[in-house]
């Protein structure tokens, strides 16, 4: 396990990357867990006394990774852009595990499949996280539903999700 500080960063106007909160692991660090690779992997470990699983390290560029901290970890830890966090890391041999329920949704559809399956690893995770991270079964079956429609219309995460905010902000009109 490697262990560092890090500080906390945030990236402003950057494309598909605005707004997201993350920590530099430089290639240093980076070749003591998974040694030589470029590209994107898992790690566990702990930030602070939160502990984890399956964190995307991205590629940054010269070697160096992100790693992103989404909000559930952001509130874990208590801090946010410019704080420094205490990192605790290792390879995750594990990596991502997609939902169940959703894969098993997945498979009954065979235009949704079909597309689902040109996406990019880190792509295909969006859906599946945005599913886990619903807090009812209620919700989490609505957003399976909202998935496997969107995918079979071809839809990326991203398309899917301003189409979902447009829905949402007309039905509050009425």
């Amino acid at each position: 396990m490697v262990s560092f500080k890090a500080t906390i960063l945030k990236f402003g106007q950057q494309g598909e990357k605005t707004g997201w909160t993350y920590i530099l692991i430089k290639s240093e660090i980076a070749n003591k867990i998974k040694p030589d690779t470029k590209k994107s992997y898992r790690v566990k470990g702990k930030l602070d006394d939160y502990s984890f699983e399956g964190l995307a390290f991205i590629p940054f560029g010269g070697g160096d990774f992100i790693a992103v901290l989404n909000a559930e970890m952001r509130r874990a830890i208590k801090k946010r852009k410019g704080d420094t966090v205490k990192v605790q890391l290792e390879f995750d041999e594990k990596g991502y595990q997609f939902n169940k329920e959703f894969l098993e949704c997945l498979n009954d559809e065979p235009d949704a499949i079909k597309f689902f399956n040109t996406l990019s690893k880190s792509h295909q995770t969006y859906f599946s996280k945005w599913i886990d991270s619903a807090k009812t079964i209620e919700t989490k079956s609505k957003r399976i539903a909202q998935a496997i429609n969107a995918l079979a219309k071809n839809w990326h995460f991203g398309i899917m999700q301003r189409t979902l905010t447009e829905e949402n902000k007309k039905l509050k009109h009425f």
